[in-house]
């Protein structure tokens, strides 16, 4: 797909959106403007939480998510990207609705992680409360019999005050003391790597030096593979 251009379904959060363009802009081999990945990005913040709705407290965020997609579609993408894991909840709906492909990084973190660790059996999952809860990796990393450890109750409610830290643009040093807090704590309990499954987890994890173990972030290895495809 040399000289595709992507389309990028973004606002979920906006900057975690941006820091997704700049994965790709700092993976892509390049000597000159021209050698970058042309993106088309609808970047609307307007779009339903994806939290609530799965929670049940509001309304799906499927029809504008398809619209989104239809409309980079037809402006011409030649294939789309989701930076966001909560919204590959609703990833039929978005194949279904366009002819071009849709990356999926959930499958592609998946694959990611079994090529750098065949043998790993435990894996800790930061992510949003929706896709804990809806088991989006459990069931993906199922049938390779590996166990997803997630913090519990108490700590899953400061990863998702993290994320919204992030979403706020509030952040600050304590985010990310509070983020190498869980990763410790989710290591002691067995875990052999870190699987960072939000997007806004992904930027400020930069900021940590040493995880322990080896840490995967879905949004740089979705990046990864945009460059991949489009450059080869």
């Amino acid at each position: 797909m040399a000289g595709k251009i992507l389309g990028i379904i973004g606002g979920m959060g906006p900057e975690a959106t941006v820091d997704f363009m700049d994965k790709i802009i700092k993976t892509t081999p390049a000597g000159d403007d021209c050698d970058h990945i042309r993106m088309l990005v609808d970047n609307n913040p307007q779009i339903p939480s994806r939290v609530q709705a799965i929670l049940g407290s509001g309304e799906s965020p499927a029809p504008v998510l398809v619209q989104m997609a239809r409309n980079l579609e037809k402006w011409g993408a030649d294939f789309l990207a989701i930076p966001c894991n909560t919204a590959h909840l609703y990833y039929s709906d978005i194949k279904n609705a366009v002819k071009i492909p849709v990356l999926n990084m959930v499958k592609s973190a998946r694959k990611r992680i079994l090529s750098e660790l065949p043998d790993i059996k435990k894996i800790g999952l930061l992510a949003s409360t929706a896709v804990v809860v809806t088991r989006l990796y459990h069931d993906v990393f199922k049938e390779d019999n590996i166990e997803l450890i997630t913090p519990d109750e108490k700590q899953q409610q400061m990863v998702m005050a993290i994320i919204f830290a992030v979403k706020a643009n509030q952040w600050t040093n304590k985010q990310l003391q509070d983020l190498q807090k869980l990763i410790n704590e989710l290591i002691a309990r067995g875990a052999e790597a870190i699987l960072f499954a939000c997007t806004e987890l992904s930027v400020i994890a930069k900021g940590i030096q040493d995880f322990g173990v080896p840490a995967f972030d879905a949004a740089q290895i979705l990046a990864e593979e945009v460059v991949h495809i489009v450059k080869g």
